[in-house]
């Protein structure tokens, strides 16, 4: 695991966010101070959603796209983490407003580690406290074959604090979130 660097995601993954400026090794949003992640399905179309629960507020993106579609940065008080609820959840905002988000990372819970279509996500951390992320089709460690055939490093979470990573319920998209940033990753099904 030590030796086995960074790759891209195999080609049936695409990033999401554009690589500039903030592009290290893969493309992504910074989000400072965040707490936590949700996805939820657009109303209208059924895309993925990604809620983003932060010190700052809440942030509601796009998932094929990276668009912030809606922000909230004055949250009710009372709801402004999800651990004001057993369930871990926030309210929704923009074209999700008026449903519950639950959301994953810092107060707890969690995203779906495996796809119906067989690939898995896994977080490991063999020089600890940097935490990897593998992302796999041949059903998690031990790993069949060699890196970057059947299991590929995607993320080393070296300069942040990993606060969720996992699958959408749809299989579509891809997160992982640290304290300061979002990376997310698409495909088609």
């Amino acid at each position: 695991m030590l030796a086995a660097p960074v790759v891209p995601a195999p080609e049936a993954w695409r990033p999401v966010f554009d690589p500039y400026p903030y592009s290290y090794p893969y493309p992504y949003v910074p989000v400072g101070g965040l707490l936590g992640i949700g996805f939820v399905s657009h109303p209208d179309t059924g895309d993925d959603l990604v809620m983003v629960v932060s010190n700052d507020g809440h942030g509601l993106f796009d998932a094929r796209t990276g668009e912030k579609i809606a922000r909230d940065r004055d949250p009710d008080q009372e709801h402004s983490t999800p651990d004001a609820v057993p369930d871990l959840s926030c309210p929704g905002l923009g074209p999700v407003a008026g449903q519950r988000v639950r959301i994953a990372g810092l107060f707890g819970g969690g995203l779906h580690t495996t796809t119906e279509d067989g690939w898995t996500l896994e977080v490991v951390s063999p020089a600890w406290p940097n935490d990897r992320v593998l992302l796999s089709t041949d059903g998690g460690l031990p790993h069949s074959g060699p890196h970057g055939e059947r299991w590929w490093h995607i993320f080393h979470a070296d300069r942040s604090t990993l606060r969720a990573v996992g699958f959408s319920p749809s299989g579509r998209t891809l997160a992982v979130a640290t304290s300061s940033d979002l990376t997310l990753w698409t495909r088609d099904l």
